[in-house]
C-alpha cells in the first residue's frame, strides 16, 4: 500500500510539474514597435563603413496574435500607395515544420521554419533556399529569431543570420515596446 501511495504522490506531482511548465510560456500577442537602434550600433563592411543594423527581420512594428498552438506575426513591408497587405507569417508552437510563402523580388519564396521552446523563450529557425544570381548555385541561409518578454511591454528578438557565402554570422537585438 505504501508504494502504491508513493507511486501515486509522485505521478501527481509530475503532472502538477508539467502543467506549471505549460502555463508558464509567455504569451508574445500584441501590437508592438520597435526601438531605434543604438548610434553604433550595426555591421561594418570591409572599409570600416557602417551598413545598418537589419533588427529582427520583422519590420519597426509588428502585431503578434497567439494561441496554444500558433503565433501569427505580421507586419507593413510595403508603403501605402503599393496596397499590399501586410506579410503574415505563421508558425506551429509544437515544434512541426511551417511554410511561409512571399510573393517578392524574383517570385514567389518560400520559408521553412520550426519553432523550440528554450524555458521561456521561444526559438524560430526559419531556412531558405535560393539560387545564386549569376551562377545558379543552389544556397540556403538560416535565421534564428529568439523572441523572450523582459516584462509585459517590453519583447526582446534577438536575431541571429547564418554568413553568407562562408562568411561570418551575425546577430542582432532588437527591442520592442507594446503599444
Amino acid at each position: 500500500m505504501e508504494r502504491l501511495t508513493f507511486f501515486l504522490s509522485s505521478a501527481l506531482v509530475a503532472l502538477l510539474a508539467v502543467g506549471a511548465m505549460a502555463q508558464t510560456r509567455p504569451d508574445f500577442s500584441g501590437r508592438w514597435s520597435g526601438e531605434p537602434a543604438p548610434a553604433g550600433d550595426g555591421q561594418r563592411g570591409a572599409s570600416g563603413e557602417r551598413i545598418g543594423n537589419m533588427g529582427s527581420g520583422w519590420g519597426s512594428s509588428i502585431t503578434i496574435t497567439q494561441t496554444a498552438e500558433r503565433m501569427t506575426v505580421e507586419y507593413a513591408f510595403f508603403a501605402r500607395g503599393d496596397m499590399q497587405p501586410p506579410l503574415r507569417f505563421v508558425f506551429a508552437l509544437d515544434g512541426s515544420e511551417t511554410k511561409n510563402s512571399v510573393m517578392m523580388g524574383r517570385g514567389n519564396q518560400t520559408q521553412t521554419s520550426k519553432t523550440a521552446w528554450e524555458g521561456d523563450k521561444l526559438v524560430i529557425t526559419t531556412t531558405q533556399s535560393f539560387d545564386l544570381p549569376g551562377t545558379d548555385q543552389p544556397l540556403t541561409s538560416e535565421v534564428k529569431q529568439t523572441l523572450a518578454l523582459e516584462s509585459p511591454t517590453s519583447l526582446i528578438i534577438e536575431t541571429t543570420r547564418s554568413g553568407v557565402l562562408g562568411g561570418p554570422s551575425s546577430t542582432t537585438r532588437t527591442v520592442y515596446r507594446k503599444l
